[in-house]
């Protein structure tokens, strides 16, 4: 867990998420914003720096897919687009921006874009003034890739969705929790030692020890 910003960023539980959105953050741009990351898995910095025209076409009509560009993207190797499911878009219909060619969330009196820190700031007050311990921008991303990693879905795709490099970056991301590992060690019940279970060796009756009058076929 992360103790004053050391450590893993915590992943978030679903009642701790409802929470947040429900009774910490207090206005709209704060909630889409942190709700990008979420159903995005983006890193903050890619949510701070997306224009509306990544989000809302001309008209001001949410997109299928939000567009993260490549120069805004960890390392700038390559933009990739994600879909937008009906929970961020129920998010993004309430939100107006305040710029339909500018960022989607502005900085101070209106100018460039709101920055990590000040992002980072703002959800670390919020958990503190909720008793959440171990909560970061980053833990918006790191529960949405546990989430669809426990939901089975192939890492190949979880890293079309996340940005990641290769796979072994991705796989650091994800959470394994201690149930899971009891759930892991409790499937060997099923190699148990006694009880029916156990593969027990055959019994073979013994030919010399037939009658002789008891004959055997060789067909």
């Amino acid at each position: 867990m992360k103790i004053n910003r050391h450590g893993r960023a915590k992943v978030l539980t679903q009642q701790e998420i409802q929470q947040i959105f429900a009774h910490g953050l207090h206005n709209e741009r704060d909630r889409v914003l942190f709700g990008v990351c979420l159903y995005t898995a983006c890193r903050i910095n890619e949510a701070c720096t997306l224009n509306t025209l990544d989000v809302y076409d001309k008209r001001m009509r949410v997109r299928d897919e939000i567009i993260f560009r490549r120069h805004n993207t960890k390392g700038k190797l390559a933009a990739r687009a994600v879909p937008v499911i009906e929970e961020l878009r129920g998010l993004l219909v309430k939100y107006t921006p305040s710029c339909r060619e500018g960022f989607l969330f502005p900085g101070r009196h209106g100018r460039g874009h709101i920055h990590a820190e000040s992002a980072s700031r703002i959800l670390r007050e919020t958990c503190e003034g909720m008793g959440f311990e171990g909560v970061s921008t980053h833990s918006f991303r790191r529960t949405a890739l546990t989430q669809m990693s426990n939901a089975g879905i192939p890492l190949r795709i979880i890293q079309e969705v996340s940005g990641h490099r290769n796979l072994e970056e991705l796989q650091k991301y994800l959470e394994v929790r201690p149930e899971q590992v009891l759930g892991a060690v409790s499937s060997l019940s099923m190699l148990g030692h006694t009880g029916d279970g156990y593969v027990r060796k055959s019994s073979f009756v013994d030919v010399d020890s037939m009658a002789d009058t008891e004959k055997v076929s060789r067909d």
